[in-house]
């Protein structure tokens, strides 16, 4: 399971974090939940269907999504 901890406008909460299991289901709570052991930091911006990422582990990617949405979100993996 991978834990995002979040900041930033566009989700549900200003500061959230998000728990993803490897079978792709995930979920979030709001505020910073549990301890954190920093994985990698990255920044992501969606306007419209595209979404530019840039992860301090993985680089710079751009994905496209089915739905429109605005987020400018900065953010940490950590394990859990």
């Amino acid at each position: 399971m991978k834990k995002y901890i979040e900041f930033g406008f566009g989700n549900n909460y200003l500061v959230r974090t998000e728990f993803e299991h490897a079978d792709g289901s995930e979920f979030e709570m709001k505020g910073i939940v549990g301890k954190i052991k920093p994985v990698s930091l990255y920044l992501r911006m969606w306007l419209g269907k595209s979404v530019w990422v840039y992860d301090s582990k993985e680089g710079f990617k751009r994905i496209r999504k089915n739905r429109k949405a605005s987020k400018f979100i900065l953010g940490i993996v950590s394990e859990v």
